[in-house]
């Protein structure tokens, strides 16, 4: 999260069903508050809830893998030692038996870096969306945001109102469309970067001091097997998953892994139901149910065209 972030979504759509803002503040606050408002909120369901005494907390799972004769998982995990909470020994490594694994690691913190032919000789600076910080580091600067999402249009916003120069705004397949301010300009796809002279699809060229890659990011679950990972793009249906909660093997539950729209309520639900499943308050269907279910979902995602078909998704 950077400086200066504020929700791009409503908090009567953000509220939690067991704990609301009016619970936690005591007063009526703005729909759209800043990130540390946000995290004040959620703060406050984590106390009320008493769940820290259930979490291990400086400690990172490092290999899980489901044993087919015993018929539950084996979970290794690495614990923290230093102040910093960043190093380990063997002897600090930790391996657990468990029936069910949730895995709520989310997908929004591995970059997906394109590359374009220049990049390794540019003389500006490049960085992903995942590493902005500060609006005010480019005041005066030529930029330029490559994407057409989210990212791409409030880091612009940001660098405008915090006084960068100029900014660009790079799409590959459409562009955000907005009326951007005198100091915005609209490109096609990047094709090739000299120096600092950028090339884009439509012959074009600007001299950009500063590249945000605003391009989304990669499914990255490196302590999981093989045979346990989820493999899917940043999308509403994604692939394996019978109600995009429960995985080929359902003992494996993946929570909040498909592109976000009404996300703290979202999570709670799904958690809930995984949570009663393993309750046993319903059975789950057969595979070959599961899996028409998945066919009729997959296909009603293929025919959505806009932002507002995705919400009511």
């Amino acid at each position: 999260m950077y400086r200066y972030l504020w929700s791009n979504g409503p908090k009567e759509c953000l509220e939690f069903a067991d704990y609301s803002f009016i619970d936690h503040f005591k007063k009526p606050i703005p729909s759209y508050p800043p990130r540390e408002v946000l995290k004040d909120y959620i703060n406050g369901r984590i106390e009320k809830s008493g769940i820290k005494s259930w979490v291990k907390f400086n400690h990172v799972a490092h290999n899980i893998f489901w044993d087919d004769e015993k018929k539950d998982f084996s979970v290794t995990v690495r614990k923290l030692s230093n102040e910093e909470g960043n190093t380990w020994t063997t002897q600090d490594e930790i391996t657990e038996r468990f029936d069910y694994v949730y895995v709520c690691s989310g997908h929004f913190s591995v970059p997906n870096v394109p590359e374009f032919p220049g990049f390794d000789k540019y003389q500006g600076r490049i960085l992903h969306s995942h590493d902005f910080r500060d609006a005010l580091e480019f005041a005066n600067q030529r930029t330029m945001v490559i994407g057409a999402s989210y990212s791409a249009e409030d880091i612009a916003s940001q660098m405008w109102k915090y006084g960068c120069k100029d900014i660009t705004c790079c799409y590959r397949t459409r562009p955000m469309g907005f009326d951007w301010p005198a100091e915005f300009s609209t490109k096609p796809l990047l094709q090739k970067v000299e120096g600092k002279t950028c090339t884009f699809k439509d012959g074009t060229t600007k001299d950009i001091d500063a590249i945000i890659l605003c391009t989304g990011y990669k499914h990255h679950f490196p302590f999981l097997d093989k045979s346990l990972t989820l493999e899917t793009k940043n999308r509403l249906w994604i692939e394996d998953c019978y109600q995009g909660v429960f995985f080929k093997n359902p003992r494996l539950m993946y929570i909040g892994m498909q592109d976000q729209w009404l996300t703290f309520n979202m999570f709670d639900a799904q958690a809930w139901y995984g949570r009663d499943w393993v309750l046993g308050k319903f059975d789950l269907p057969s595979a070959e149910v599961q899996q028409d279910h998945w066919n009729k979902w997959r296909a009603r995602e293929d025919t959505l065209e806009s932002d507002e078909d995705c919400i009511r998704f």
